[in-house]
């Protein structure tokens, strides 16, 4: 008989996601009972596979990054939750370590910082480095996600206790670099246009100066020199979508405010 599952909800957004969003759920069943599935008009059999796979499927309009993960909040069974994207895979040890904090009851913390770890398309998980800090895994009476149309990480509020797991989320985030700048250059559009633009002068200061110190924060500070020629590629990508988005906020700023952007 299989062990019973704590009380924990998982959400995930989709829109066309047929590629990966079975193993996404299924994954997640592994620690929850309730796996949310929140989709925004997909037009691939992404309902299908996920509905087949165990999910409940809602059918959401865009609301913005943010206001969609607050849609899928409150669509959730459980006050405990487990954020995850349609490319993050709950691996056999994260969910028994999830499981564990809720053998005794509630779990100590509130919110608990969930890494994510990448699955290149090519070579080896990064499992020891390269890891991007998330926190998914959180009490939503305690923190709700950003009312926000770019944003979709909560802050964390003053005085919340935080906990950490040790396994990561495996994030099969793309199939191949093309797929990896496509999305940059997507975020970069939709941060330039929504999140609140930089001064002019501090924007030209980023472009013509910033692209090397944010090469360097992925490379050498996130380790991805371990990655090898694969590693450097990414590096240099993520460098220029950061980039882009100063790039696209100084366009932004140039049609509202000409004289500012001269």
């Amino acid at each position: 008989m299989p062990e019973p599952r704590p009380p924990l909800s998982v959400y995930i957004r989709t829109l066309n996601e047929a590629r990966m969003i079975a193993d996404v759920v299924r994954a997640a069943q592994r620690v929850a009972d309730d796996v949310v599935v929140v989709d925004s008009g997909s037009t691939d059999d992404t309902i299908a596979l996920a509905t087949d796979a165990g999910a409940r499927v809602i059918e959401q309009p865009w609301l913005g990054n943010g206001r969609q993960k607050r849609a899928a909040e409150e669509a959730c069974r459980h006050d405990w939750l487990l954020d995850l994207d349609a490319d993050e895979i709950v691996t056999p040890a994260l969910a028994a370590e999830i499981a564990a904090l809720f053998a005794a009851g509630e779990p100590a913390a509130r919110i608990y910082r969930t890494d994510l770890a990448l699955v290149p398309p090519v070579g080896e998980p990064w499992l020891n480095f390269g890891r991007q800090k998330r926190h998914k895994l959180y009490d939503r009476r305690v923190v709700r996600q950003p009312d926000h149309d770019a944003w979709d990480q909560f802050e964390i509020p003053a005085g919340a206790s935080i906990g950490r797991l040790e396994n990561p989320v495996l994030h099969h985030a793309f199939e191949g670099v093309a797929g990896f700048q496509g999305k940059l250059n997507k975020h970069s559009s939709t941060r330039a246009e929504t999140l609140p633009p930089k001064s002019a002068p501090a924007l030209a200061l980023r472009i013509v100066a910033g692209f090397p110190f944010y090469f360097a924060k992925k490379y050498f500070l996130q380790q991805y020199f371990r990655g090898g020629v694969y590693g450097f590629a990414l590096a240099f990508l993520s460098a220029e979508g950061r980039w882009l988005k100063d790039v696209k906020m100084w366009e932004r700023l140039k049609r509202a405010r000409p004289e500012q952007a001269e």
